[in-house]
């Protein structure tokens, strides 16, 4: 029996915020359900009951939506206690929640650290780059709310990050976007490209991200995460750290730097179960908790399809200096024809990145090494 990650979706789909490229409302209303309810703690406890018994060693929960506060503080105070039913010696409940924020005070800050929560902030940036795109069903900025939740978090000490979407717009931001991040206090970024819509082509949306300026982007973070690296001033920034665990013979922690997919087991708010966040669709559905096992929908004829999709090496791939830390990335982000899987959109501003920042990486590491980092 292995280490068990799950994905709920609490909340389903329902979110108090109308982001301009929120990629699960897409994604929602894709499926015949677009809202699949709130989750009970009747079903959350038979999906913790069954991920009990198939894990081995820890099991962790991840909460995303939609907006999974809308679950409610009550909802997930329950989940703790069922928790405490089905511990077993040698399994470790692990948690990590990804939140807009607006919903976090310092009650819910109060129950993420005594709970060990890991909490994912979303925000992209100074309010002039936040709002642009992150805006509440009033179609009004949302910067003061998530900084206020962020203080709530500092003040309780809770652990958490700050996830930061990659638009056209914003990416030509970069150096405004670290240093605001830096001078706020945060040390654990993420930044990840936005996603099209399934009905659009590349390029069509009005917050596209062009390869060359996600390659630029990501050269400028580079750069500046390394002044300051040299500095002896480390921010944690999970592509990089990433980058430099697979540079050192290490396992990636991000499933796009495997090369291939896994089985993610996203659960909606109605038990029913996807293999990826990114493909929570009908089409994609291996199975539902409380008609299979975890073991069933992990063997299921959509599931082995989805993972040996996902296998397909690019002739230009196999041939490429910097397949071995690019590795294709993330599937969603792979150009599809024919129903082969090829190379990945952002192809050329992997390539521009790592050979700009190649020299850079070695300085990096032979840092870390000399002061134990």
């Amino acid at each position: 029996m292995p280490h068990v990650s799950v994905l709920l979706k609490p909340a389903s789909s329902a979110c108090n915020m109308n982001c301009k490229y929120c990629f699960y409302k897409d994604e929602a209303n894709c499926r015949e359900t677009a809202f699949c309810g709130m989750m009970s703690l009747s079903d959350a406890e038979e999906i913790i009951k069954s991920a009990a018994e198939y894990a081995s060693g820890s099991c962790t929960f991840l909460f995303q939506g939609g907006e999974p506060t809308l679950a409610g503080l009550d909802f997930y105070k329950g989940f703790a206690e069922i928790e405490k039913k089905y511990a077993k010696k040698g399994l470790i409940f692990h948690h990590s929640i990804q939140t807009n924020g607006l919903l976090i005070d310092d009650d819910w800050a109060k129950f993420f650290k005594k709970n060990n929560y890991l909490v994912g902030l979303s925000l992209d940036g100074p309010a002039q780059i936040n709002d642009l795109n992150r805006v509440d069903v009033s179609g009004k900025g949302t910067f003061n709310r998530v900084i206020k939740a962020a203080d709530a978090l500092d003040r309780q000490g809770a652990a958490y990050n700050v996830l930061s979407v990659v638009t056209g717009k914003n990416a030509r931001s970069a150096e405004k976007i670290y240093n605001f991040l830096k001078k706020q206090g945060f040390r654990y970024l993420q930044f990840i490209p936005c996603l099209e819509p399934f009905s659009s082509e590349r390029g069509e949306s009005a917050y596209s991200l062009s390869p060359k300026d996600y390659a630029e982007f990501l050269v400028k973070i580079f750069n500046l995460w390394l002044s300051d690296l040299l500095k002896g001033n480390y921010i944690s920034i999970r592509h990089i750290d990433n980058q430099l665990s697979v540079m050192l013979g290490r396992p990636p922690e991000m499933c796009s730097a495997f090369g291939c997919c896994n089985i993610q087991y996203v659960i909606e708010a109605d038990k029913s179960v996807y293999p990826c966040d990114f493909y929570v669709l009908d089409g994609y559905k291996i199975g539902e908790i409380g008609k299979n096992t975890f073991e069933e929908m992990r063997n299921s004829e959509t599931a082995v399809k989805f993972i040996k999709d996902s296998q397909n090496v690019p002739d230009e791939c196999k041939a490429c200096p910097f397949y071995c830390v690019c590795r294709n990335g993330c599937r969603r982000d792979r150009s599809s024809e024919n129903g082969i899987i090829g190379k990945n959109y952002y192809c050329d501003s992997y390539k521009y990145y790592y050979a700009k920042c190649n020299a850079g990486f070695i300085k990096a590491l032979s840092f870390l090494n000399q002061n134990k980092l």
